[in-house]
């Protein structure tokens, strides 16, 4: 890990990370300041600090919980995945977001707003500086702007997925006070993504700059927001036949810090921890309450019962899709977080992705149940385990100042099993249903061949079971159904599901469920509902309102409910 630590990236976005107000502090436009970066070597620092908003954190926001790249509190505690967790007055504002009445005066709603932007702005100055420079090559100029143009759009589509309209900002703007949030960015989104992919190198010897194979991915993930299936389909065929990338052998390999950067990976966000600074912001700070409280982390973003029900199968190993959601499909779990034995069959993914009193919990030992939980009422008995490091790495490649939980576990942004998921997606909507069959099946064929989680003699935690479907999908009805489900219990605790819902014009049904069931174990969730037309998006910042005014009047228009 040393070695990383070391990379050119990773000590630049140190170093403009902690300079950050000296560089980034909005001056004047004068002939000094546009000196100071008018060279192929002001370009790359300007485009080394915008990488480094990339994980959402940066020093004028609070530690980047809100807009973490890892979408843990939009994605994961406001889907039927995750809760909260911690304690009922801890950060109380995402309790607004999980039981969705948040209204636009929620800092959490105003952080993620203001770091994305934050973003926005640094992408346009190494646009402006691009065209100062007089030192760089035609090639050396194309790929910095596609670069930039990748993470604008990166912060635009972040934008434009939590709060809906947004202001479109770039480099050419005059006064950001004055534009409107008229429409939905996608064309500006696209265009930037197109550019990128066009333009950007297959590879880098930095690990995390963007590809042209992490543009390809991304730009076809924007077409599936617009359900342009029949655009997504050949870059994401593209990217799964030419890019390189094959899957690792192992499921867990990919949320492991000894398997940084394999071979799966396309676009991954890189963690360092123990670099001189207090808290480590190079090691996901926005994630940094996360950590399970048994070692003295603040124990948020638990997952939820419905999720650890989603990875039970049938005695054929197939995962049981036509079950709707009931109290009945809770696993039976005691009151004291204590282990309930389950002798039913689950597909193996449960255990590398969740840490379920009784079972190992890496080299940690056997999960406690309430002792390794901070609230057992509010949080439920389970604990995230994709971010976590191993026991034997504490201090080493965990944090050693300020949060413990903060550590080396890269975050994989896109890899390949995303990409044969969505493709598998777009083949179910515009291809065959054969293909579709056959990527769901390399997912689940590479599951059944994994590792699974054991117990000290050496014996399975659980009964494991998982096959791949031993035909082709039935019809469409089934597909989407198979599809979705693979991609909830393959990207469990990702930061995708939300979104996922909302794409599928399923959120209200499955959320509206998600709540009357888990109300009856977990209080909080109580009387919560989901409101079809307003709560697939978030507000827009009420002082975002306040502050765009134009002619007196404010050109920002409130998103409808808030």
């Amino acid at each position: 890990m040393n070695k990383l630590i070391t990379f050119k990236l990773t000590a630049l976005v140190v170093l403009f990370t902690s300079c950050s107000k000296e560089w980034f502090e909005i001056k004047p436009k004068g002939q000094a300041y546009e000196e100071s970066f008018s060279s192929k070597q002001g370009v790359e620092s300007l485009l080394i600090g915008t990488y480094a908003v990339v994980d959402g954190v940066n020093d004028r926001t609070g530690e980047g919980w809100a807009s973490a790249v890892t979408n843990w509190v939009w994605g994961g505690v406001a889907s039927d995945d995750a809760y909260k967790g911690s304690n009922p007055g801890d950060q109380s504002q995402i309790n607004m977001i999980e039981g969705f009445f948040s209204d636009s005066e929620n800092l959490y709603v105003a952080n993620h707003w203001a770091v994305l932007y934050d973003g926005v702005s640094r992408a346009n100055e190494v646009i402006k500086a691009i065209a100062r420079a007089t030192d760089m090559t035609d090639t050396e100029r194309k790929q910095a702007e596609a670069q930039a143009r990748f993470l604008r759009a990166h912060f635009y589509f972040e934008l434009t997925i939590v709060h809906g309209k947004v202001p479109y900002i770039n480099e050419q703007t005059e006064n950001p006070s004055h534009v409107p949030n008229d429409h939905l960015l996608w064309p500006e989104i696209e265009a930037d993504m197109q550019f990128a992919a066009e333009n950007l190198p297959p590879s880098w010897e930095d690990k995390g700059r963007a590809s042209q194979w992490a543009a390809k991915t991304y730009l076809a993930r924007i077409y599936m927001f617009q359900d342009k299936f029949p655009e997504a389909k050949p870059l994401l065929e593209d990217v799964y036949r030419n890019g390189g990338f094959s899957l690792m052998p192992s499921y867990e390999q990919n949320y492991l810090i000894e398997f940084n950067n394999n071979n799966e990976s396309i676009f991954e966000v890189q963690y360092s921890v123990n670099d001189g600074f207090n808290d480590s912001p190079n090691a996901g700070l926005g994630d940094g309450i996360n950590g399970p409280h048994f070692m003295g982390s603040s124990g948020f973003y638990q997952p939820s019962h419905s999720l650890v029900s989603a990875f039970r199968v049938g005695e054929n190993g197939l995962p049981l899709l036509d079950d709707t959601y009931s109290t009945d499909d809770i696993l039976p779990f005691s009151s004291t977080g204590s282990s309930v034995l389950y002798t039913a069959p689950v597909d193996p993914r449960l255990d590398h992705s969740i840490g379920r009193p009784g079972v190992p919990y890496l080299d940690w030992g056997i999960h406690q149940g309430n002792t390794w939980v901070r609230n057992l009422s509010n949080g439920g008995p389970y604990i995230n385990k994709k971010a976590m490091f191993k026991k034997a790495e504490q201090g080493s490649l965990s944090s050693t100042t300020g949060r413990p939980f903060l550590n080396a576990n890269n975050y994989r942004k896109f890899k390949l099993s995303h990409v044969i998921l969505w493709l598998a997606e777009c083949e179910a909507e515009v291809g065959t249903l054969a293909e579709a069959t056959r990527l769901v099946n390399e997912l689940r064929t590479r599951a059944k061949n994994s590792d699974v989680v054991r117990l000290e003699d050496g014996s399975p935690a659980a009964n494991y079971k998982v096959e791949p479907y031993p035909s082709k999908f039935a019809n469409k009805e089934y597909a989407q159904k198979a599809i979705r489900h693979e991609l909830r219990v393959e990207l469990a605790m990702e930061g995708y599901r939300f979104f996922d819902l909302v794409r599928w014009g399923i959120a209200g049904d499955v959320l509206n469920r998600y709540f009357q069931v888990e109300g009856t174990v977990m209080i909080h969730l109580r009387d919560k509902s989901f409101s079809v037309g307003q709560h697939e998006i978030w507000p827009i910042p009420q002082r975002q309102i306040d502050l765009s005014i134009k002619d007196g009047v404010s050109v920002l228009t409130q998103n409808q409910g808030y």
